[in-house]
């Protein structure tokens, strides 16, 4: 980018009667940058598709589907850097046994940014749900080198905003991504027969202390009852279990389809 006062300079001595030749090989501007401010002397303003390169920067339209995202991402995306400045590719592995998922994935992205295409590549078992852009880390800061569990892993101020507004959303995609609905049982005895009994119980694993402790909190702001279930070493299982939570929990995400 050049600046004013080098642009004027330029158009000078084309005014000169000095030809675009001339002038080119005495400043090593080009010709076509030369004939372009012939006829425009300000370069015409680039308005930026990322809401959060503007000059003021602001959270993405599409709230609702960003939280859900966001959510996706935490449990099971990543964000890589491309070859020959081609971008980043946001990546989200979704199992082939939930073809909801899979489709429910797409359209969060493509609903986010959706400038860019959205593909689908496979795997063994699963499918990496993909969409390339050189914007993605803008709208997912928490990007950085090394695996989440061992980096902080803390919202910017206007992504827990999104959240706030949106808690369903994004529990609903930290659920279909490190989540599950299952079916628990036990044998209780009841007028001295010993029966089976069943109940519903959702679980969430992640071995980021940090991305527990959104899921967590935001289980606390809209009222549903968890407990921590140490699962090993380093993964540390979340439970709810409570009647009147898991029926909270079914009324707003459900089980995976």
């Amino acid at each position: 980018m050049y600046d004013r006062e080098t642009r004027e300079h330029a158009l000078s001595l084309i005014g000169q009667d000095r030809s675009l030749n001339a002038v080119s090989k005495q400043t090593g501007i080009s010709r076509f940058a030369l004939r372009s401010w012939q006829s425009r002397l300000e370069p015409l303003s680039r308005k930026t598709d990322c809401p959060r390169c503007e000059r003021v920067p602001r959270p993405p339209e599409a709230a609702t589907a960003y939280a859900y995202l966001l959510g996706l991402y935490l449990g099971d995306g990543c964000i890589s850097k491309q070859p020959r400045n081609r971008g980043y590719a946001l990546r989200i592995a979704c199992a082939d046994a939930w073809p909801g998922l899979i489709a429910a994935c797409r359209r969060a992205m493509k609903t986010v940014r959706p400038m860019n295409s959205v593909c689908v590549v496979r795997g063994e078992g699963c499918v990496m749900v993909t969409s390339y852009s050189v914007h993605w880390p803008c709208l997912f800061p928490q990007h950085g080198p090394g695996k989440k569990h061992e980096r902080p892993i803390v919202l910017e101020r206007w992504q827990q905003q999104i959240v706030d507004a949106h808690p369903w959303e994004f529990l609903r995609g930290l659920i279909h991504s490190d989540g599950c609905r299952v079916t628990n049982w036990t044998a209780r005895t009841i007028a001295g027969e010993r029966r089976r009994y069943e109940y519903p119980r959702y679980f969430f694993t992640n071995v980021s202390a940090d991305i527990l402790r959104l899921y967590t909190d935001t289980l606390d702001k809209v009222g549903v009852a968890w407990r921590p279930t140490r699962q090993g070493r380093r993964a540390e299982n979340i439970s709810v279990a409570r009647k009147e939570s898991v029926a909270l929990m079914d009324t707003h995400i459900g089980p995976k389809y």
